[in-house]
């Protein structure tokens, strides 16, 4: 009896992957001045005061836009990307985006963020790696930032994105919306600049980064660190760098992506392809994870995603301001909280808490998903429902709608 014999029905045996070879790879994935531009825009937003002391003397968004800002300017909607993601949110892969567009049935035409009504705007992090200022950077000595790249907060990253609302000629927004480390954005987005959010959208988020949170951050951070090739984050001149790391990084955090139920479902104990686990080869869940940790090294930046990483760890919008509950309080925009209900990352409880605390918000809307907190990149249609149920009360309420 062979082991495709004992799976459930549910699972198939697992197509044969091409293997990245990481001894291929650039130092980095980062975008570079000297790579295609693609639909990318830019904005040099000056220098940049950060919470834990110190500036950026010159800080510079990348972003993409869909849509058309109406006349009386309040047709704009700012979609926060997650961790990894970048402002390509809707479009092929081509020069210039190595992946396509990461929410292409929620965002466009007569799609739930429809670009036939709103302006949409995407930018890349303060922090990132596709265009925006980061540690793949140069710095004033016009050598790539590395080691010496500051420490920057939620709030620093959303300080950067209010200079390039100004620039825009934004000067409120219909809504922000934004999942995972997205969400975090979108709240501060709310509390620091109540009068330019109407409403808000946050998904498979929290108000501030739990132990559980930080302690799977940890790991990953460690695993890049722990990469020979790291040199303490100074390795853009080097031959290699620490792809292997960034991979194992990915790994442990696509692990908290996905369910256990699905894992299981999907891949159960099955070999990959015609590898054998009991001589060397792998499991098809072990491929899996391989595939996904060499896939973004290929196209990010392991000094970016530490970066990225100690901004969440540090994420709380209660930090100076009487807590948690107090800041919720303040938020004055409409709001929709959105949770995964097989989430074990960002647990449905922290959407509760988020529901709860916010004036202008209803009950928590719920995805139903094995897929776990990616669910919120996957369940289109049940996110598209939300949404488009959500935006259509705020453009029943906007001026020139």
């Amino acid at each position: 009896m062979t082991n495709h014999e004992h799976a459930p029905a549910a699972i198939r045996p697992q197509r044969h992957r091409t293997r990245i070879d990481l001894d291929q790879l650039p130092p980095t994935g980062a975008w570079q001045p000297s790579h295609p531009v693609g639909h990318r825009r830019f904005v040099d937003v000056g220098a940049l005061q950060l919470e834990a002391g110190g500036k950026l003397p010159e800080v510079h968004l990348a972003y993409q836009t869909w849509g058309r800002l109406n006349a009386a300017g309040d047709n704009a909607v700012l979609i926060e990307h997650a961790l990894t993601g970048d402002s390509h949110v809707l479009g092929d892969a081509g020069p210039g985006h190595p992946s396509p567009g990461w929410w292409p049935d929620v965002v466009g035409p007569g799609k739930a963020i429809d670009t036939n009504r709103w302006f949409v705007v995407a930018p890349n992090v303060l922090g990132g790696c596709q265009g925006s200022t980061g540690p793949s950077s140069a710095a004033p000595d016009g050598t790539p930032w590395g080691s010496r790249f500051p420490w920057i907060t939620v709030r620093d990253q959303v300080a950067a994105e209010i200079e390039l609302a100004n620039q825009l000629g934004i000067s409120s927004w219909a809504n922000v919306v934004g999942g995972s480390m997205g969400g975090h954005r979108v709240l501060e987005w709310a509390i620091m600049a109540p009068e330019r959010v109407r409403s808000i959208c946050v998904i498979a988020s929290a108000a501030q980064t739990s132990a559980d949170q930080i302690a799977w951050a940890h790991q990953q951070m460690t695993a890049i660190r722990l990469d020979p090739e790291f040199r303490g984050g100074d390795y853009y001149a080097a031959e290699r760098g620490p792809v292997r790391g960034l991979a194992l990084a990915r790994q442990i955090a696509h692990t908290t992506y996905r369910s256990a139920e699905e894992l299981e479902t999907r891949f159960g104990r099955l070999p990959q392809h015609a590898e054998d686990p009991m001589l060397g080869g792998r499991f098809a869940v072990q491929s899996y994870l391989d595939h996904h940790g060499s896939k973004l090294a290929a196209r990010f930046d392991a000094n970016s995603y530490i970066t990225l990483t100690e901004s969440m760890i540090t994420h709380d919008v209660g930090r100076d301001r009487g807590g948690v509950e107090a800041a919720l309080a303040e938020i004055t925009a409409d709001a929709l909280i959105i949770a995964v209900d097989s989430d074990r990352l960002f647990l449905p409880a922290e959407s509760e808490r988020m529901a709860a605390g916010i004036p202008g918000s209803g009950p928590v809307g719920y995805i139903r998903s094995p897929h776990g907190h990616d669910g919120f990149l996957v369940e289109h249609e049940q996110v598209s429902r939300h949404l488009g149920r959500f935006l259509r009360r705020v453009a029943e309420r906007t001026s020139s709608f």
